[in-house]
């Protein structure tokens, strides 16, 4: 009598992690270009670019960036977009400064100082959080693609932005509240420990939260989700809500660091924020994406950047070499990773046995 163990293919559900790009494996290959990066520009760049100062220096400039491609991989990662973040943050930004700027008498006291500086945060926060309920209103009620939701606010907020401002720069902040900005703690930067702890604190709502948990179901199947017992609309309210809220902490350190406000920064930043989240393995269809990977993408995109500055390239070229690092990874991930996945499918794990 002979016994056989059938030869079992890899999980399913791994096969798909991997070749969506999650789980480990996307992490790993982003390290593992990450360090191909800075090994070549550390060759190129011998004494100039593996020094402390380009490091701190990378550290000032991510946050920005970093702050607004949280606010834009939520809604990614529920399946929709929220192309108004940009222009959400700068009024909220010209919102803040305006205050600052007219309520501060010359000579003010610390108390008068941190009395106004609360007031313009607060006012932010609460506009921030009314374009974002708004939004999640219209997205949630009117049936029609989110993309075209924030296409329309992001439209109406920058021409009201536009037309308060007349396109000037509003400027004029307390030196204390540009130290959230410029500031460094401990030789790191404040502005990178923001991004930071805001990041971990998205990442455990998305991870550890009833909340998070919908996020990805609605990605996944809208309408399983709903038939499951989810509020979406209350959950796609809470999605834009959440990152317009994200949008009023850009906006803090980008007026802190740039001491000013203007309807017109940061434009160019909204498809590098799809870009970044797209090359951390954030599936552009929804439900599939993490933190890590996000912030992995930053890095790597923080250090082409300034590696292509060192090297005196233009910024154009650098947007270029952004764009073929993107169509290079999604072709390992389409094209390489399936045909991986399907020979592991087919390779038993364990040998047949005789008996």
């Amino acid at each position: 009598m002979s016994t056989s163990t059938s030869a079992t293919a890899a999980p399913p559900g791994l096969l798909a992690r991997l070749t969506r790009g999650e789980g480990p494996g996307n992490a790993m290959g982003l390290f593992g270009l990450l360090a191909a990066l800075v090994v070549l520009f550390s060759l190129l760049l011998p004494g100039r670019f593996d020094t402390y100062g380009t490091v701190q220096s990378m550290m000032f400039q991510l946050p920005e960036l970093g702050l607004l491609a949280l606010a834009m991989v939520i809604p990614l990662i529920s399946g929709g977009l929220n192309l108004a973040i940009i222009a959400t943050t700068n009024q909220c930004a010209l919102l803040m400064a305006w205050i600052m700027s007219t309520w501060l008498s010359a000579g003010a006291g610390t108390p008068e100082t941190v009395l106004v500086v609360a007031v313009a945060l607060l006012a932010g926060l609460l506009l921030c959080t009314a374009i974002g309920l708004l939004t999640g209103f219209l997205v949630a009620t009117m049936g029609v693609h989110p993309i075209l939701v924030t296409l329309g606010t992001k439209s109406l907020i920058d021409g009201i932005s536009i037309w308060l401002t007349r396109g000037t720069v509003v400027s004029g902040l307390p030196e204390s509240f540009q130290w959230l900005g410029n500031g460094v703690l401990w030789g790191v930067p404040v502005p990178f420990l923001a991004l930071i702890l805001v990041a971990i604190a998205v990442g455990l709502v998305l991870t550890r939260t009833s909340f998070g948990v919908s996020i990805y179901m609605l990605g996944s199947n809208l309408e399983a989700t709903r038939y499951s017992g989810v509020d979406t609309r209350r959950v796609l309210i809470g999605i834009y809500t959440l990152s317009s809220v994200l949008c009023f902490v850009a906006a803090c350190l980008m007026l802190a660091r740039f001491n000013s406000a203007s309807a017109g920064y940061a434009q160019s930043y909204l498809l590098v924020t799809i870009l970044a989240a797209v090359l951390g393995g954030v599936d552009p269809f929804g439900g599939f994406g993490r933190i890590l990977g996000l912030m992995l993408a930053l890095v790597v995109l923080q250090v082409i950047s300034s590696g292509c500055n060192l090297l005196g390239l233009s910024q154009h070229l650098t947007l270029a070499i952004w764009g073929l690092t993107l169509i290079a990874v999604m072709g390992v991930k389409f094209l390489v990773a399936p045909w991986v996945t399907e020979r592991l499918a087919r390779r038993p794990l364990l040998p047949e046995r005789r008996g």
